[in-house]
């Protein structure tokens, strides 16, 4: 099971010392996550992994839950009322940090929400939230998949890329934006497979965001 504790536990063991979970259209299980990150001391932003209506993958990170809830209420607010079938899109628990089931989450949340691009980006930098276009290099359900380029109109704070594409191949479709790179894992075992790295006072959605536009954050 991919539980917030287990995925603390597997990045503890990669070596990382701060993290984000970011599920589909929702953050509900980032209490767990807290919990979690402050049994194993490692430092935590929280997020969701929100689907456009143009059917384009963005990150919202946030500093609290508070941020992330209320981005989470957005979401619901803007996706069908369709009800998820687990044996087609798999099961949706939100557990707790000892990995109890509190509810099994009846939206369908891999679905779009009515929500576009530009209303998110305002959405999440008004909560204060950092606003990364997903899995650019994808070849669906990214902004170059969905819209063909970036206009560089988008707003956002940084692009990410995944651990299976070089980077001196993206730099020139990339608008000048800072570059994360994600493991976007999926599986425990991949987490830690490609990382970033920044001197930072704090991991901070405010810090972060300072380091990504002056060029501090490396990565492979």
């Amino acid at each position: 099971m991919n539980s917030p504790s287990a995925i603390v536990a597997a990045a503890k063991a990669a070596g990382l010392n701060a993290i984000m979970i970011a599920d589909h259209n929702t953050a509900r299980n980032c209490p767990a996550l807290a919990e979690a990150c402050a049994r194993s001391e490692i430092a935590c932003l929280f997020g969701l992994e929100i689907t456009t209506a143009e059917e384009v993958h963005v990150l919202a990170a946030f500093d609290t839950l508070e941020q992330a809830q209320r981005m989470t209420e957005h979401v619901y607010a803007a996706l069908p009322k369709r009800v998820n079938q687990p044996e087609v899109f798999g099961d949706q628990p939100v557990v707790t940090v000892d990995e109890e089931i509190v509810e099994m989450e009846w939206r369908l949340l891999s679905a779009p929400t009515r929500l576009s691009l530009p209303e998110v980006e305002q959405l999440v930098h008004g909560l204060g939230g950092l606003f990364i276009a997903c899995h650019v290099d994808r070849p669906t359900f990214s902004v170059f998949s969905q819209l063909g380029a970036l206009s560089g109109e988008e707003r956002f704070d940084a692009v990410e890329l995944t651990r299976y594409s070089a980077k001196a191949d993206w730099l020139p479709k990339l608008c000048g934006l800072p570059i994360l790179r994600a493991s976007d894992a999926h599986y425990l075992e991949n987490i830690g497979e490609i990382w970033n790295e920044a001197e930072l006072p704090e991991f901070s959605v405010a810090h972060l965001k300072q380091a990504l536009a002056k060029g501090l954050v490396t990565n492979p």
